[in-house]
C-alpha cells in the first residue's frame, strides 16, 4: 500500500516539475524543484522535485531559450576579441583568471550571478568566483 502510494507521488512530482522549474537552470530548477515537490508530496517529493528541477534547468540553462539569439546578436555587435583557450570549451571548465576579460551580463537578460566572455569564437556564460564555465551560448 506503502509502496503505491510513494510510486504515485514521484509519478506526479515528475510530471508537474518541469513546468515549475522550466529555465531555472540547474541550481534554480533544483531549489524551486524542491520547494514545490515538497509542497505537492512532502519530503519524498521534495527529493524527486528537486531531481527534476535540476535535471530540466541543466536541459534550458541559466540563459532561456528564447533569450540566445537575442544575447548572441548582442555580444557579436560589441566585437569583443575572442580568447585563444588550448582545452575544450564545455560546461565545467575553468578559464584562467589573467589574460581574459570577463563582461557584465545586460540587466534586461535578467542574470545577475555570472558574467561572459568569449572564448575559441563562442561564447560563455562564467561564474565569476570561479571562473568556471556555466553555460555555453549556441
Amino acid at each position: 500500500m506503502m509502496r503505491g502510494y510513494l510510486g504515485a507521488i514521484i509519478v506526479a512530482t515528475a510530471v508537474a516539475m518541469p513546468v515549475a522549474a522550466l529555465a531555472q537552470g540547474v541550481p534554480g530548477g533544483v531549489e524551486r524543484g524542491s520547494r514545490e515537490g515538497e509542497r505537492a508530496a512532502g519530503p519524498v517529493g521534495a527529493v524527486v522535485g528537486g531531481v527534476v528541477g535540476g535535471v530540466v534547468g541543466g536541459v534550458n540553462g541559466i540563459l532561456g531559450i528564447d533569450e540566445r539569439p537575442r544575447f548572441r546578436n548582442y555580444v557579436v555587435e560589441r566585437h569583443y576579441p575572442s580568447y585563444h583557450y588550448n582545452e575544450d570549451i564545455r560546461v565545467g571548465s575553468v578559464l584562467p583568471e589573467a589574460g581574459i576579460t570577463y563582461y557584465d551580463v545586460p540587466a534586461e537578460y535578467g542574470i545577475r550571478d555570472y558574467r561572459y566572455t568569449i572564448v575559441n569564437d563562442r561564447t560563455v556564460l562564467v561564474d565569476p568566483r570561479t571562473h568556471r564555465i556555466v553555460e555555453v551560448i549556441e
